[in-house]
């Protein structure tokens, strides 16, 4: 068995180039376009864009650009929003985000507090009143 198979690797036959193929192409590549009919020119270049669009797509690059894009334009929008100073750019004394930066403000301050309001009242049991936690065995 080894023989017969160094015996074929010995034997290799010639490199197959473009003239000495046995699998001839059935049609010429490319067409000659001013023999075709213009309804199969555009088939051909349809098929041709469609392809090399395939080919140049780069689905985790365009996704990298459009997330930076959209990142870098949150960011400025909120830098506008919350820390630019408008104070001195029209000479006027209207700040257009204070509403927005104080409740913001208000927000931030008081997440690990709670106001009043929210919070639950507490209640303090009567003595004759049993308590809940008690177990009681009857």
């Amino acid at each position: 068995m080894l023989k017969a198979s160094l015996r074929r690797l010995a034997e290799a036959g010639p490199k197959l180039t473009i003239h000495n193929n046995p699998y001839r192409a059935q049609k010429q590549w490319p067409p000659d376009f001013s023999k075709l009919h213009p309804k199969h020119q555009f088939r051909f270049e349809r098929k041709y864009r469609r392809r090399s669009k395939l080919k140049w797509a780069r689905p985790r690059w365009v996704k990298g650009v459009k997330l930076a894009a959209w990142g870098s334009s949150l960011s400025v929008l909120v830098y506008g929003v919350l820390f630019l100073d408008w104070d001195n750019m029209d000479g006027s004394d209207v700040k257009p985000f204070a509403e927005v930066r104080g409740w913001l403000r208000n927000q931030l301050s008081s997440i690990w507090t709670t106001s009043p309001s929210t919070q639950a009242p507490h209640r303090v049991s009567s003595p004759e009143e049993p308590s809940r936690d008690s177990t009681q065995t009857a």
